[in-house]
């Protein structure tokens, strides 16, 4: 989709707009939203980071998305000057001057850390969100020295876009997500967030997010997708946290998933590139415990990721049954 196509669609009579989910847990499906909610997210979120009508904003996700959408929702709202470019892995590339605000997902972000021109203009973003997958531990020990505000966003598309924040950078960054002024979370009996936000979902939503809420009864934090869940042997593994677990201690890309096993019911296995996989395993027997350590390693040409930037958990899934 291009932005005048969306933009056609925006400014049409119907009040509401086709999105479609990210596809990180199976194919994308699509959804009619209301027009008045995107309106709503977009006021909510410009006026909790503070943007103000002339800021720069920089528009580098596909529009077939929420993320896309919203941010060019957010400048038609109110009043940003948006700059579109091309869909890619270096979105700072051949840009002459940091926008005010961004939104990215984290391999743009990481990506963008490796070119010191990329990496200077990153730095100079005033409002940096990130969204569409998990902040590896690592890249979140960078972006806390960074001089202006990063962040980590919550939500998914029936959400329009994020409904909470959490700070990645400087002596406020924290663990724990805070939920935009009246957003009500709660837990359900297995553990998943439940969230109230009506001003952008109409419905409460009972998401598949395993979660634990602070004592203040608002701010939360997440431990991981309910469908990641692996139970091998009676013990129930959380496929993020393993990742979390080993992520510090090497450089390359990596994949957690699993498969059936008879004796286990589910064993732990990890996909990588074939020139990492023995670097994967060293550091898979120093630095797992033996409940989290895979049972087999995947040598793939491409790790599964969805067209936001997300792992696809489904393809990831299918790699190991194979």
């Amino acid at each position: 989709m291009t932005l005048k196509d969306f933009t056609d669609e925006w400014q049409n009579n119907e009040p509401t707009v086709l999105v479609h989910t990210s596809g990180s847990t199976g194919k994308p499906k699509p959804l009619r939203v209301e027009k008045l909610r995107m309106e709503a997210s977009a006021r909510i979120t410009c006026a909790f980071l503070g943007l103000k009508r002339g800021d720069t904003a920089l528009l580098c996700m596909p529009l077939d998305y929420i993320a896309g959408k919203m941010m060019v929702v957010r400048s038609l709202v109110c009043g940003l000057r948006l700059t579109a470019i091309e869909p890619s892995g270096h979105p700072l590339r051949g840009l002459k001057e940091a926008p005010v605000f961004a939104a990215m997902v984290p391999l743009q972000v990481y990506n963008s850390m490796q070119v010191e021109e990329e990496r200077a203009l990153l730095r100079q973003i005033k409002h940096l969100i990130i969204g569409g997958g998990a902040v590896s531990s690592e890249l979140a020990v960078e972006l806390k020295h960074f001089p202006n505000a990063v962040w980590s966003t919550y939500g998914m598309t029936e959400t329009l876009s994020h409904i909470a924040l959490r700070r990645l950078s400087g002596e406020d960054a924290t663990d724990w997500y805070e939920p935009f002024e009246g957003v009500k979370v709660s837990l359900d009996e297995a553990g998943c967030l439940v969230i109230d936000a009506p001003a952008v979902c109409a419905k409460t939503l009972v998401t598949n997010d395993i979660a634990e809420i602070a004592t203040d009864g608002c701010h939360f934090r997440i431990r991981g997708r309910r469908d990641n869940v692996i139970c091998s042997g009676g013990i129930k593994l959380q496929i993020e946290e393993i990742e979390a677990h080993l992520q510090p201690f090497v450089n390359s890309q990596f994949m957690i998933t699993k498969r059936p096993d008879a004796r286990l019911g589910e064993t732990v296995v990890l996909l990588a590139a074939p020139k990492d996989i023995e670097t994967l395993r060293t550091a898979c027997k120093e630095h797992l415990t033996k409940y989290e350590m895979p049972r087999m390693f995947i040598a793939v040409d491409e790790l599964p990721y969805t067209e936001t930037g997300k792992p696809a958990r489904a393809e990831a899934f299918r790699i190991a049954q194979q």
